[in-house]
């Protein structure tokens, strides 16, 4: 587990953004790994819906014709 903070990548980054960012101290590493964690979340979320769009779409037509209870 250590070995994931450890990891090392080189980035590219507007200079202007990256500027205004270390002026208001922000810290980049924690600001980054939010902004991937909420950008795996949203893509693994779509990936479901679309690997279950068919069952999703049966569902939906069975309540619409016998209801949800």
């Amino acid at each position: 587990m250590a070995d994931l903070y450890n990891t090392a990548a080189n980035l590219s980054v507007n200079s202007d953004l990256l500027k205004k960012t270390r002026a208001l101290n922000i810290n980049l590493s924690a600001t980054l790994e939010r902004a991937l964690k909420e950008e795996l979340a949203k893509r693994k979320a779509d990936q479901w819906v679309e690997e279950n769009r068919t069952a999703i779409k049966s569902y939906n037509e069975f309540v619409e014709q016998h209801g949800c209870c």
